[in-house]
């Protein structure tokens, strides 16, 4: 295994910082994905890549695409640098970089298989954030026809690239919030296994979140019914695996 470590990142300047002092004892290289960042997010992320130049690769979008989009960059650069995985971890501070080493254990297991983060929130979640994403879980049960997927929101993952590579050339797929949800089931549905992690989750280290309820809700929505017409017509392949 030769894994990288990808950030997508737009205005966490505070949090970063944080984020990328706790990665670095795992001695892994990481790509930040500046998503058209403020000038001080900007400034912040340039001085972090000139000072851990030897793990951490910076590549600046020329705009705001979107948490989706800045993560297939990630992936695409971290395919065309030979690893054969990558970690996706979001950069203000709510994952527990702890569980990195869990993550890669289970990778180097089943280095075949998405490796996702099962999320136990403590006291910070915002409620109609933890009843949507219950709605949101329950919609990728339906697409998938199983309970493989535990949760599909959790930005915190190890993928297997080769799997990967394959599903980035063969659709495009939802370049915001909707990208987490759509590329867990999609390589569920390309025939890749699921691992699920326990992992806690505190909600964020610098108080900013990029979620916007109601825009994102509706994109999360639509991509949900994007999907279950896509599910129908897998759906004998989907009851098969079911039953192998």
């Amino acid at each position: 295994m030769k894994t990288s470590v990808i950030i997508p990142v737009y205005n966490h300047q505070d949090a970063i910082v944080h984020v990328v002092e706790a990665l670095k004892p795992f001695g892994l290289p990481c790509y930040l994905v500046n998503d058209g960042s403020s000038p001080q997010c900007s400034a912040v992320l340039k001085r972090i890549a000139e000072q851990e130049k030897d793990w951490i690769n910076l590549y600046e979008r020329d705009r705001n695409g979107g948490k989706g989009a800045a993560v297939i960059d990630g992936l695409q650069l971290a395919i065309a640098g030979g690893f054969s995985h990558a970690i996706q971890i979001d950069a203000d501070g709510q994952h527990r970089l702890s569980d990195i080493g869990r993550f890669l254990a289970a990778s180097e297991q089943d280095p075949d298989k998405l490796i996702l983060g099962k999320p136990h929130f403590d006291a910070t979640v915002p409620k109609n954030r933890l009843y949507g994403r219950q709605l949101t879980n329950l919609w990728i049960w339906i697409n998938t026809l199983s309970f493989a997927i535990a949760d599909g929101m959790c930005g915190f993952r190890c993928y297997p690239l080769v799997a990967v590579d394959k599903l980035l050339k063969s659709v495009q797929l939802g370049q915001r919030m909707d990208f987490d949800i759509e590329v867990a089931v999609r390589l569920y549905w390309q025939g890749v296994d699921i691992v699920n992690i326990d992992t806690e989750v505190q909600y964020p280290l610098d108080g900013i979140s990029h979620f916007q309820m109601l825009q994102d809700n509706l994109l999360i929505s639509k991509k949900h019914a994007q999907l279950f017409f896509g599910m129908l017509w897998r759906l004998p392949r989907l009851l098969l695996r079911l039953w192998r």
